[in-house]
């Protein structure tokens, strides 16, 4: 999620083609103001930067940054994970999984490529590989919010999400509330411009 007051510097930031301020800001902005975080960083430097503003807030966050440079688990090498309490490394092996080919967790060259592999992985069509990072990723962030006794149940909590389409159900209600506001936004936009026409009329 972007907050809405970034959305003008957008394409600035495209056209400049390098990380700006913007890009460090967008994850401490998030307007839905989740309870529980986990954030990607693609460098240690930037997850003590986070670590330390988020502290400050007395927030419970995850700050995650695989030391290959990647910005999430990735399970192509260790993996270093900030919360409030301090910082621990990760090997892929500690995470119940093998170590990967970065190869085999190729997100596509496309938005629409990505959102299609991230579906397939959702509807039972995932790799080993795919699978492997995807649970990883959302185990640490169940793990996160206090409800599991340990990494092992949340990562099997994952796991059954995952298997039997809770998921997929997840993503499918997401993507029906989007739809439902965007059109409560056409309809309300529409209602005030018709709205505004009959003023004007009756002037």
């Amino acid at each position: 999620l972007f907050h809405p007051a970034l959305k003008s510097v957008a394409p600035l930031r495209k056209g400049l083609g390098l990380r700006t301020f913007f890009n460090l800001l967008g994850p401490l902005v998030n307007p839905a103001k989740p309870k529980f975080s986990m954030i990607g960083v693609y460098s240690l430097e930037i997850a003590r930067l986070y670590q330390y503003i988020l502290q400050k807030n007395n927030e419970d966050f995850m700050l995650v940054h695989a030391l290959d440079g990647y910005d999430e688990i990735s399970l192509t090498g260790d993996t270093k994970i900030f919360n409030k309490n301090g910082e621990e490394i990760f090997s892929a092996t500690e995470l119940g999984f093998k170590n990967i080919n970065s190869e085999t967790i190729f997100g596509g060259n496309t938005k629409e490529e990505a959102a299609k592999i991230f579906r397939n992985i959702l509807e039972g069509k995932g790799t080993y590989e795919q699978n492997a990072v995807v649970l990883a990723n959302a185990a640490k962030a169940l793990q996160n919010t206090g409800k599991y006794e340990n990494y092992e149940t949340s990562l099997a909590s994952a796991k059954e999400s995952l298997e039997s389409g809770k998921a997929l159900n997840s993503l499918q209600l997401i993507v029906d509330c989007w739809l439902l506001i965007v059109f409560q936004s056409k309809l309300i936009h529409q209602l005030t411009t018709i709205n505004h026409q009959q003023n004007e009329y009756i002037r």
